[in-house]
């Protein structure tokens, strides 16, 4: 195990890298937003995506077990499908539009505190007081830097946008406890996941009055993130989830993207960090540090 106790080595670089590209795609959501709807950009990034992982599966040489996870699990997939790309990312980018993407980023990271507490019913993993005490400093932490400063006010610039930010953590928690429960290899899982999805995305582009080409500039955005957002970076975590043996102390790992992440906010999308974008980026990774049992240790030599 290393220095990272009760976490195995592997998934712990899964998880990391997987952070890498999550810091960049909340500066690319902002960005590919000024030039595409929510709609557009989950469509466009979806079908990228989908494509990436056909790719995956041929250099995997996987193709002859799609029909065998299809004939056993249809129905998972189909109910992953409409839960992402579907339903999850229609309400995300929503987020992003209403809000400044220093809010809707860190509301955003709250679902790993909700993944560790579902993980209890869902994976009978046991929920330590360690556990509950880091999440609750890390969702202080993103509270204080969503609300500028005033946590007990709970003062925001957009009500509607911060709803959709929360139910986005509900419904991406909830996905990938189950995506952990059906096994199999990840590329053929989110391959079946995303055409599932598909249909839902292209049905409602149909309903709201058919395909409306967007400017250059939006594909870009779009193709970034299909590419990094919902695929490497899927890849990566799932493989994490399910080599894990901890999935409440890997989920926090997903706190250490915030400082890039709002870095790179500042530099390319041109919003101003809040003041209290640093005391709330202090708070989530000492809870970070809490989980990952770095201050006992700190303390045990000193």
């Amino acid at each position: 195990m290393g220095s990272v106790s009760g976490v195995n080595r592997r998934a712990t670089i899964y998880a990391l890298a997987a952070v890498a590209c999550w810091s960049t795609v909340a500066s690319a959501f902002k960005l590919s937003l000024q030039y595409l709807t929510p709609l557009q950009l989950v469509t466009i990034a979806s079908v990228v995506s989908t494509l990436f992982m056909a790719g995956v599966i041929s250099w995997q040489h996987r193709w002859g077990d799609l029909a065998d996870n299809w004939r056993r699990k249809r129905g998972w997939y189909l109910a992953l499908g409409f839960c992402n790309p579907f339903l999850y990312y229609l309400v995300l980018f929503n987020a992003y539009a209403l809000l400044p993407a220093q809010q809707a980023q860190p509301l955003n990271y709250t679902w790993g505190v909700v993944l560790a507490l579902l993980s209890v019913p869902v994976l009978k993993q046991k929920l330590r007081r360690q556990d509950l005490l880091a999440g609750l400093i890390c969702y202080t932490g993103v509270l204080v830097i969503a609300t500028k400063g005033q946590p007990l006010a709970l003062e925001f610039e957009h009500p509607l946008g911060v709803a959709l930010a929360l139910l986005s953590t509900l419904i991406w928690s909830c996905y990938w406890l189950l995506n952990t429960r059906i096994g199999g290899n990840a590329a053929v899982n989110l391959f079946l996941t995303f055409v599932c999805g598909l249909p839902w995305l292209f049905g409602l582009v149909w309903w709201q009055g058919g395909w409306q080409w967007p400017p250059v500039e939006g594909w870009f955005g779009a193709v970034y993130v299909g590419l990094f957002e919902m695929g490497v970076a899927f890849l990566l975590w799932q493989a994490a989830m399910m080599t894990c043996d901890d999935t409440a102390r890997i989920s926090n790992f997903i706190y250490l993207s915030p400082p890039l992440s709002l870095l790179l906010i500042a530099l390319l999308v041109g919003e101003t960090i809040h003041p209290a974008t640093i005391a709330g980026l202090g708070l989530i990774l000492l809870g970070v540090a809490i989980q990952q049992g770095a201050l006992r240790r700190l303390l045990t030599r000193h």
